[in-house]
């Protein structure tokens, strides 16, 4: 799935998100609004893991999709 195709159907996705991802907060996902870098950054954040793993676990999402 596209970057393009991410961004608009988010609101669905944020379901599948917090699923996958249960420390992302509502908020966290109303301000990303299907931008990749920035749940790539919250996940560093909220889990503590590096940037390059972060990467490919959004990557492996999105190809799950």
């Amino acid at each position: 799935m596209n970057q393009d195709r991410i961004a608009g159907q988010w609101k669905q996705l944020s379901g599948k998100l917090k699923e996958q991802w249960g420390k992302l907060t509502d908020d966290d996902l109303k301000q990303g609004e299907g931008n990749t870098e920035y749940l790539v950054g919250k996940l560093q954040e909220r889990y503590g893991i590096a940037k390059d793993m972060a990467a490919k676990q959004v990557q492996e999402f999105q190809s799950g999709l």
